[in-house]
């Protein structure tokens, strides 16, 4: 971020304060580390939360190169990636609601190391095609750039503080699901869990293919 004498305290705790609300409410990120969380494991969840966090930060450095303002600008150029991550949200919400899994069994250790990776590449193309992000960024920040700072630099700065945000509070969520994780193994809950995200991810999906650019 800039340097100290270009930050501006009350506007960055005003940020902090805003990015965090906006990061705790829930949406298909968190129905994503959520249900890591409890089928496949902390570890999976860790890494479905990187994958998060990864395609943010992208997001955050397209706008900082000014791709996110062309997105606010093209019709086309929105319409191009929206299409990809509803078309993404939908076919995951949809393999979930149709093909739900049941409990891990057998060869737990491989199981969970490609299934941590899936849900990391999962995590990441959620919201690195999701043009709301971008969008996001480019109305969002700019509000909390200083008069004297550089706006790519800065809003790049306060994109990584709401990346660590993010990471923070699915920190916490992961933490709080572990206790409950046995339980949420039956088969039973796994299956009603998939499709409850599997819904969530179906009803995102549709939200973002009926967006428009404003």
């Amino acid at each position: 971020m800039a340097g100290l004498g270009m930050v501006n305290f009350p506007l960055l705790l005003a940020f902090v304060a805003a990015a965090s609300v906006l990061t705790i409410t829930p949406g298909a990120d968190t129905a994503m580390v959520l249900r890591a969380a409890t089928v496949e494991g902390r570890r999976a969840a860790s890494l479905a939360a990187f994958g998060v966090a990864l395609g943010c930060l992208c997001w955050g450095a397209f706008t900082a190169l000014g791709l996110g303002a062309l997105l606010r600008a093209s019709e086309l150029a929105y319409s191009i990636v929206k299409c990809a991550g509803a078309g993404y949200l939908l076919w995951l919400g949809a393999r979930l609601l149709i093909w739900p899994r049941a409990a891990l069994e057998g060869a737990p250790h491989r199981r969970r190391a490609g299934s941590g990776r899936e849900a990391f590449w999962r995590g990441f193309f959620t919201n690195l095609l999701n043009p709301k992000i971008g969008l996001f960024y480019v109305t969002f920040l700019p509000q909390f750039v200083p008069v004297h700072a550089g706006v790519a630099g800065y809003s790049f700065g306060l994109a990584c503080l709401h990346v660590l945000l993010t990471l923070a509070w699915f920190t916490a969520l992961i933490a709080a699901t572990a206790p409950l994780g046995n339980w949420l193994r039956r088969p039973a809950a796994v299956r009603l869990l998939d499709r409850l995200t599997g819904g969530i991810f179906v009803a995102f999906g549709l939200r973002l293919a009926s967006s428009t650019v404003r």
